[in-house]
């Protein structure tokens, strides 16, 4: 099977650590272009990574008529107008999560899909990780009863000024950067959107970012519950509660790429395999773009988190 040829749009450190060396260890992709507007360190990632080719603008990269698939890592604000720039330029898209910055920008990402008919999807990796699946098929299946609630807490802590993930004007604060994951999990937990979203929230005084905040997402029937902080001890766990049992997810998010994974279902413990969650991702992305599967998380889903994002958000205002 020839593998997709992946382009990157900067180099992150999450890139460069986390999503890229998963994906060169992966059946149907090969990273083979970094583009940075500092060529030698394109260069320099590109030798790490085993890639042919290093580019010193992302505007060389799409012009390649080699790749494919274009993984966009860049800051929150540039999610949207670069992933426009390669459907346009023929590639394929995966972008990293939260897609846009509002739910506008997703909207009109979903316009330039439909026109270009490009491949785009939002890089959830917990989408398409075993022990995710396994927690949402026992809720589909009734093992716990009716689902009535999910709460979920994740923090790390993190005061480096200089990090894209405190700065308030290109979409940073724990909202955007880790309390999409909450709203996205119960959003398939449940299987639906949630008719009330509110938010409280605490404000770095220096940065303007929320460094924490706690929501309440009103299903009809069935709450979710979150926090999350960029200030806090590093921690994440997720519970759900049904009529009849309970399911709980040890490390909801970072699932570890060298250990096991557990959740425990009405008390029973199930154990996962190592695999690595981004090896996996795009693995699945690929056979999306290869006609196999529907895409694990398209933009219509994006479009549902960003528009709870965004009342969570119109909350805090009032």
């Amino acid at each position: 099977m020839n593998k997709l040829r992946w382009g990157v749009l900067g180099v992150s450190k999450f890139a460069m650590t986390k999503l890229l060396p998963a994906t060169q260890k992966s059946e149907r992709n090969a990273v083979v272009a970094i583009a940075s507007r500092d060529l030698p360190r394109a260069r320099a990632a590109a030798d790490e990574l085993g890639a042919d080719r290093a580019y010193g603008t992302y505007e060389e990269l799409l012009a390649d008529p080699d790749i494919d698939v274009i993984y966009n890592p860049l800051p929150n604000h540039l999610h949207v107008p670069w992933s426009i720039r390669a459907a346009e330029a023929g590639k394929h898209v995966l972008c990293e999560k939260p897609l846009g910055l509002d739910a506008s920008e997703v909207e009109e990402l979903i316009a330039v899909r439909d026109r270009t008919r490009a491949v785009i999807g939002e890089a959830f990796m917990v989408r398409t990780h075993p022990q995710w699946i396994r927690a949402v098929s026992a809720v589909r299946s009734g093992e716990i009863g009716e689902p009535r609630s999910m709460s979920m807490a994740f923090a790390y802590h993190n005061v480096d000024a200089a990090n894209i993930r405190n700065r308030a004007d290109i979409g940073g604060g724990a909202l955007m950067d880790i309390g999409c994951y909450p709203i996205h999990l119960a959003r398939w937990i449940f299987g639906a959107e949630p008719v009330r979203s509110r938010a409280a929230v605490d404000r770095d005084p220096s940065f303007g970012t929320d460094r924490l905040t706690t929501a309440v997402l009103d299903f009809g029937g069935a709450h979710a519950t979150f926090t999350v902080s960029t200030q806090a001890a590093p921690y994440q766990r997720a519970l759900i509660f049904g009529s009849k049992g309970r399911i709980e997810v040890e490390i909801p998010v970072n699932a570890p790429p060298d250990a096991s994974t557990r959740i425990w279902v009405n008390g029973v413990e199930e154990t996962f395999p190592v695999c690595d969650q981004y090896t996996i991702q795009a693995d699945e992305f690929a056979r999306a773009v290869r006609g196999e599967r529907n895409v694990p998380v398209p933009l219509e889903d994006s479009l549902g988190n960003m528009r709870v994002v965004d009342a969570l958000l119109a909350s805090t205002r009032f």
